[in-house]
C-alpha cells in the first residue's frame, strides 16, 4: 500500500486585495471569521445570513466587515474570490459549492472535505514570519495543537532575524544568485547541528 501523503500546495493570500464572502451566521461563521481577520486583520469579508450573533457583530466592527441579513442568494457571488460557507443547512451549502464550481471561485463549505477547494489550517505569526498548518483536512485538532507548540518554540525574536537580514540582503552586490549564495552562506548556522 503506498503512503498517503497531503498534495495540497500552500499559498498565501493578499486577502486585502481580495473579496471574501462567508454564507452564515452561526458558531462556524463567527469563527471563521475570527480566524480569518486573527491572520490577516486587513481581510475584506462579506457575510450573508438572516442572524448573526452578537460576537460576530462585534468581530465585525473592528475590521472591513459588511454584515447582509439575508437569506443565500447567487447574486452574492457577485465580485466575490473566495467562498466559505458555513449553514446548518446542508443543502444550502451544496448549492453555495455548486454555485461556485460553476463560476469558478475558490469555495470551502466547512466540516464538508469533498466540498473544498481549501482549508483553512492552523497559523502561527510572529511578526513577519508566518507558518501555515495543515493536516489535509483529517484533523484540525493535530493542526491546533502544531499550532500551539510551534508559537511556543519559535522565539519572538525571529523577526528581527528577519528584519536584519532583508536590511543585509540591500547592501549585497551583484546578481540575484550571487546574492542567494551569499544569503545561504550567511544563514547556514540557523540549521547547522550543533555538536
Amino acid at each position: 500500500m503506498s503512503e498517503e501523503r497531503n498534495n495540497l500546495y500552500p499559498i498565501f493570500l493578499k486577502v486585502k486585495q481580495l473579496e471574501v464572502l462567508i454564507v452564515g451566521g452561526g458558531n462556524v461563521a463567527e469563527e471563521k471569521l475570527t480566524f480569518l481577520l486573527k491572520s490577516s486583520p486587513d481581510a475584506k469579508v462579506t457575510i450573508v445570513s438572516p442572524m448573526f450573533r452578537e460576537g460576530t457583530i462585534e468581530l465585525a466592527k473592528k475590521g472591513a466587515v459588511t454584515l447582509i441579513e439575508d437569506s443565500y442568494k447567487t447574486s452574492y457571488l457577485n465580485g466575490k474570490h473566495m467562498v466559505i460557507a458555513t449553514t446548518d443547512k446542508p443543502e444550502v451549502n451544496v448549492q453555495v459549492y455548486m454555485d461556485c464550481r460553476e463560476q469558478q471561485k475558490l469555495v470551502n463549505v466547512a466540516d464538508n472535505p469533498p466540498f473544498c477547494d481549501f482549508y483553512m489550517g492552523g497559523i502561527v505569526t510572529k511578526g513577519n514570519v508566518k507558518i501555515a498548518i495543515s493536516t489535509n483536512g483529517k484533523s484540525p485538532t493535530t493542526a491546533k495543537r502544531l499550532r500551539q507548540f510551534f508559537e511556543e518554540v519559535i522565539p519572538d525574536k525571529i523577526d528581527d532575524l528577519v528584519k536584519n537580514l532583508n536590511d543585509y540582503r540591500k547592501t549585497i552586490k551583484g546578481n540575484f544568485e550571487q546574492k542567494v549564495e551569499q544569503l545561504n552562506e550567511f544563514t547556514k548556522s540557523l540549521v547547522e547541528k550543533q555538536e
